[in-house]
């Protein structure tokens, strides 16, 4: 079968596609003819300085759209040829087949081909969980989110709308804010953020605020909430030194921070990640929110699409067509 593998880290380049050994699913486990995989930041960390690698060659790849092709011992509930979308592979997702634990592994949702289906995995269960699990925003409430035209940003805008909020996003471009505003935004701030947002608030800041930079934007993040306000950080794309946030900044105005990492829930409470996952997927079911895909490469093309996802010019979800 053909894989797209890295023997070496660094940029889009040391992506190559090889021929490799037909993966066998172990007990608890499917294989999966991939239809199609979704491209995630985090597919470029592990590329470019083997974030969640456990050693080389490695073949990215969290999330697959396909068919069950094989199943492993003492599965139930899935048969061979079913249509489904399997979430958080632990890599191997660029490939001809994948292999996933069944926890993570869903019947199509009502309505969603192949294609619209590996939108979903990585993405909407993040988003719900920032939105409503960890996030706990309320109708009424005020949300400022990075990133607001990137997959998880166009997902949150529309969930967060829908419940009631006022939503504000932070992108990098006029254009990127356009697309945002179609999304379930109010208002979108390009670059610098904290004196608009002041002024938009009249002064009062958000209640929630969902950052995956890290750095110095998680600080003025926590700087722009209101009184009671939240924070969750869920990602330090950044790259920046981590940041301890305590007491001088925590009591004054009575601020929570919290932290969310869909890979590491799948790995410390699977149980918990798949219930929201059946929450989150009921929202694209009921129309609720949609991800458009604004581009799509061949599995050979998994270099360009890196390319254009590290230039952050992207917007909505990049996938790669595998089988079809």
């Amino acid at each position: 079968m053909r894989a797209v593998e890295f023997q070496e880290y660094g940029g889009p380049e040391v992506l190559k596609v090889v021929e490799a050994d037909v993966p066998g699913p172990g007990p608890g486990q499917v294989s999966v003819d991939v239809a199609y995989a979704g491209v995630n930041f985090a597919d470029l960390k592990a590329r470019a300085e083997g974030y969640r690698v456990p050693g080389l060659p490695f073949v990215p790849g969290l999330e697959v759209s396909g068919r069950v092709r094989e199943l492993g011992e003492g599965v139930t509930g899935l048969s061979v040829g079913q249509e489904v979308t399997a979430a958080l592979t632990v890599g191997g997702g660029y490939a001809d087949v994948a292999v996933a634990d069944t926890e993570n592994v869903f019947p199509l949702p009502s309505g969603v081909g192949l294609r619209t289906a590996a939108t979903l995995p990585a993405v909407l269960p993040t988003a719900y969980a920032l939105v409503h699990t960890v996030g706990r925003l309320r109708a009424g409430e005020t949300v400022l989110v990075q990133g607001a035209a990137g997959g998880i940003g166009t997902v949150v805008g529309q969930l967060a709308k829908a419940a009631g909020a006022t939503v504000y996003g932070v992108v990098s471009g006029e254009a990127k804010a356009a697309y945002a505003r179609e999304h379930g935004y109010d208002e979108v701030f390009v670059g610098d953020f904290a004196e608009p947002l002041r002024a938009a608030t009249g002064g009062r800041g958000v209640d929630l605020a969902l950052d995956p930079v890290g750095g110095d934007t998680l600080r003025d993040c926590l700087a722009s909430l209101a009184v009671y306000g939240r924070l969750v950080s869920f990602g330090n794309a950044s790259g920046a030194p981590a940041w301890t946030v305590g007491q001088p900044e925590l009591y004054p105005l009575g601020l929570s921070v919290a932290g969310f990492s869909i890979l590491t829930l799948a790995r410390t409470a699977p149980a918990e990640l798949r219930t929201l996952s059946e929450r989150a997927f009921a929202t694209v079911a009921d129309g609720t929110v949609s991800l458009p895909v604004t581009a799509e490469f061949g599995l050979e093309e998994a270099a360009e699409a890196h390319r254009l996802m590290g230039a952050r010019t992207s917007t909505g979800k990049l996938l790669l067509r595998v089988g079809g």
